[in-house]
């Protein structure tokens, strides 16, 4: 059984692929669409991703009309069509991740570096902790609360499939510190952390309040990677009701760029580790 992948990313190249082959064809828009006799509408958002299936019967007549002859390579346009067209698991969670998902993105991923401040990521969660979060928000029931649970640990499968995604991250030390759900959940949060963060595939590095300011002191973000050329990295960055993708290349840099900044800033993997011990050592033994 392969992978999960990315219908969103499948459907992002299969676009730039249209729109390469069309502009290789020496073609505009307008005289595709007359030449099928479709809308120009209609083919600028195939190459747009706004229309999110593309049929093989409409893929093929835009192939013959580039004159795409190889076997091999409309065979490879086509795989793409149809899995931009399959649904991933966290469709069924659409009222929690809304219509465009990060776990769509983090399927195929092939690296995510990620910097937060205020809470442990969601990649590292642990149930218990999960839950404590989400009641401190206002208006939340615990049915609620037991789905988002639920679809947040579905998510980290993503550390530990075939491939496993590189996971690179930054935890400030007001992450660490922040008691959520109790000490006794907050220890076993951060014992999970030191346990997932021995994995190879794992790497996390502590930013403590010692390191002053920096760069990245107004949001939390993540960045997330692909193995494909075609596909350009992704910046998450949650919001308080929400969150927002960045796709622009220049604000893609500067992201990388300030990423960077904290990881330089912050303290070694083994500095990291005994950080984190210490904190836990804080918390005590009691159960509360």
């Amino acid at each position: 059984m392969r992978d999960p992948h990315s219908p969103s990313l499948r459907l992002r190249r299969l676009a730039a692929e249209l729109r390469r082959s069309r502009e290789s064809a020496k073609l505009t828009v307008t005289q595709v669409a007359k030449e099928l006799g479709w809308s120009a509408p209609k083919v600028s958002k195939m190459e747009t991703t706004e229309t999110k299936r593309i049929s093989a019967a409409d893929l093929d007549k835009l192939m013959d009309l580039y004159k795409i002859g190889d076997p091999e390579t409309r065979e490879a346009l086509q795989a793409l069509a149809r899995d931009a067209r399959e649904r991933g698991w966290w469709s069924k969670y659409k009222d929690i991740f809304g219509s465009k998902a990060l776990p769509d993105f983090e399927a195929e991923a092939s690296t995510i570096r990620t910097f937060e401040a205020q809470m442990i990521p969601g990649l590292f969660q642990t149930p218990d902790y999960t839950a404590a979060l989400l009641a401190g928000r206002r208006y939340t029931t615990p049915e609620e609360i037991n789905r988002k649970v639920e679809a947040r640990m579905a998510r980290r499968e993503i550390l530990y499939k075939f491939r496993p995604v590189q996971l690179l991250a930054v935890l400030d030390e007001g992450a660490l510190r922040r008691v959520i759900g109790g000490p006794k959940v907050m220890r076993e949060q951060l014992e999970h952390v030191l346990h997932i963060a021995q994995m190879p595939n794992i790497n996390v590095q502590v930013l403590p309040f010692s390191s002053g300011s920096h760069s990245a002191l107004g949001a939390p973000f993540t960045i997330l990677e692909f193995p494909e050329p075609l596909d350009l990295p992704i910046i998450y960055v949650e919001t308080v009701t929400d969150g927002i993708f960045v796709e622009d290349r220049t604000e893609i840099e500067r992201y990388s760029m300030v990423f960077g900044d904290v990881q330089g800033s912050a303290i070694s993997t083994a500095q990291s580790a005994e950080f984190i011990r210490s904190v836990i050592a804080s918390l005590g033994d009691g159960e509360r």
